[in-house]
């Protein structure tokens, strides 16, 4: 099984997540721990970002939650962005910011 490295502040995102939202978050995980590939609607991916990223999708009564992941590391599934989502497109900047929070997990030198 492997291991779920959460970026910090991408921590203190998702425990502002509804309950309802973070047990589902839960249960994709886990499924993402087992190596099992999440499709649509769930999951998309996120090239955008860096390639292989991809997006956890979630929506409850406070509105629509994503959360940024990544597979490929020798270090297990990384979390390393979750936000709010306010417009029907991903805005520019939690693009951005999910690429530099990535990068940093990764250990790439700020470009």
């Amino acid at each position: 099984m492997k291991d779920v490295d959460i970026h910090r502040l991408a921590r203190v995102v998702i425990r502002e997540f509804s309950k309802a939202v973070r047990a589902e978050l839960g249960s994709a995980l886990i499924k993402l721990q087992l190596g099992m590939k999440l499709g649509f609607p769930i999951s998309r991916p996120m090239p955008d970002v860096f390639q292989g990223a991809h997006e956890l999708r979630f929506r409850d009564e406070s509105g629509i939650q994503r959360v940024f992941y990544y597979t490929k590391s020798e270090r297990g599934i990384l979390i390393f962005h979750a936000f709010t989502k306010k417009t029907q497109k991903t805005p520019p900047g939690e693009i951005g910011l999910g690429r530099k929070r990535l990068k940093e997990m990764l250990g790439y030198e700020e470009t």
